[in-house]
């Protein structure tokens, strides 16, 4: 099954596919922003001067909605300041100054449990122990995913598209630990009562599909499904058309069209949560983008700033035009390399500087309709937003935009279009809280 429009860009995966995940040695100062997730951001349990151990929690919050986050490393508080972030904001962090010994905090224990006997509660318990959140980029926490899907999903799937050009970072995980995916996909498939887990790769990644093939046979429940390459496919409702074709509706979750995705990372996280007791302190990053010296798969403590990852990879090669968090189609622009690896950071791109093309005017091709994996019109819905109607770029479906970039790519006109949308969306957003107060008011 094949999900409607989407593009096969020059994915760029050569420079570090088959290069192995690197250790990068954590730096003397680790800045850890408390909002590293979807959510509301954790509340500092430390103060200046604390001495504070290895996967020691460091931060919560009460609200439904977010993640927890761990020391890195252990070391001493140095301050809790507004530092810059991935999102371009300063965030307040928490910065440690890493005394290099790495001492574990006593309350990291492994799991007492066998994998059987591991209750959907402890499931869920463990993930928001360990501040699990999605590790493929969206940071959504996995407990709360977990948990609104209980009893609402016949199908599990976990995602290794890993779609976005230049980055590996998953890829390298499959390649390198794939036994540790299947068991944490294992305990998803247990806990969800489910018969059988599904593994899903682009087809692009034969080396990923062979390796976790290799150790089915410990793992009866999970089969590995090898998913033409296609951009977005890394989507969770793309995955869910691709394998089921199902849709989920507009405004819907997954577990509305009877589904769960889990990022490999993630998976690989529940794993270490089990079978270690350690919370999410580091993570696999690709370092690529053809404006660096030497491109590389390095495993990052959080906190970690993306100066230090820079010159770990032989520094800039050249003019840098744009620096990226995560892939070209839908990273963040980074204007501050004093920003740090948090959990949703699965790549860090410079990219040349290359001369700009000119927008020009729309000449209703329609190649952005034939690429939008969504279904919608772009063109319209640009030219509903230039006129002043958000009201009728909503009922087009500007909020079921998921900001993928393959409009944009494909437009001959060099338009724009997803910042636009992202403007737009915003826009909506703020609209509706308005009228929302408005209407209470009345009350």
């Amino acid at each position: 099954m094949r999900f409607h429009g989407g593009i096969h860009p020059d994915y760029h995966k050569g420079a570090t596919s088959g290069k192995k995940v690197e250790p990068l040695p954590p730096p003397e100062l680790l800045y850890v922003p408390v909002s590293q997730h979807i959510g509301a951001p954790a509340e500092p349990l430390v103060a200046p001067g604390d001495k504070v151990a290895l996967g020691q929690l460091i931060a919560k919050s009460e609200a439904q909605l977010t993640a927890r986050i761990h020391a890195p490393v252990s070391g001493t508080v140095r301050e809790i300041a507004p530092h810059p972030h991935p999102s371009g904001r300063r965030v307040q962090t928490i910065v440690i100054e890493n005394d290099g010994l790495d001492t574990v905090n006593d309350e990291v224990r492994p799991c007492p449990k066998r994998p059987e006997d591991l209750t959907f509660d402890e499931l869920v318990a463990l993930a928001r122990d360990a501040g699990i959140v999605g590790m493929g980029g969206a940071g959504f926490p996995a407990h709360i995913k977990l948990a609104s899907a209980r009893g609402k999903i016949d199908t599990l799937l976990i995602n290794g598209a890993e779609c976005e050009p230049y980055l590996t970072a998953d890829h390298r995980l499959m390649l390198e630990a794939p036994e540790s995916i299947l068991f944490g996909a294992d305990l998803l498939r247990r806990c969800f009562e489910m018969e059988r887990v599904q593994i899903c790769v682009e087809d692009n990644k034969p080396d990923a599909v062979a390796a976790l093939q290799a150790h089915l046979a410990d793992f009866p429940g999970a089969e590995v499904i090898a998913l033409p390459s296609k951009y977005p496919q890394g989507s969770e409702k793309h995955i869910i058309k691709a394998v089921t074709g199902r849709e989920v509706p507009s405004g819907a979750l997954p577990a509305d069209a009877r589904c769960a995705v889990f990022n490999v990372d993630t998976c690989a996280s529940l794993t270490r949560a089990f079978r270690k007791g350690l919370p999410v302190h580091k993570r696999i990053v690709t370092v690529s983008g053809g404006a660096v010296a030497q491109p590389k798969n390095l495993l990052c403590r959080i906190g970690t700033p993306f100066s230090e990852l820079v010159a770990f990879c032989g520094g800039e090669q050249g003019p840098v035009g744009k620096v990226l968090m995560g892939g070209p189609m839908m990273g963040a622009c980074q204007f501050d390399l004093a920003a740090p690896v948090i959990k949703t950071t699965s790549g860090l791109l410079l990219l040349p500087e290359e001369k700009p093309r000119p927008e020009t005017h729309c000449i209703r091709c329609g190649r952005c309709v034939r690429a939008c994996p969504m279904g919608l019109a772009p063109l319209h819905l640009k030219r509903s937003l230039d006129c002043g109607e958000l009201d009728g770029a909503v009922r087009l479906g500007l909020r079921d935009c998921i900001e993928c970039g393959c409009c944009a790519y494909v437009c001959p006109a060099s338009l724009d279009l997803v910042a636009r949308f992202r403007v737009g969306k915003q826009q909506a957003v703020r609209q509706q809280k308005e009228r929302e107060a408005a209407a209470s008011a009345e009350k």
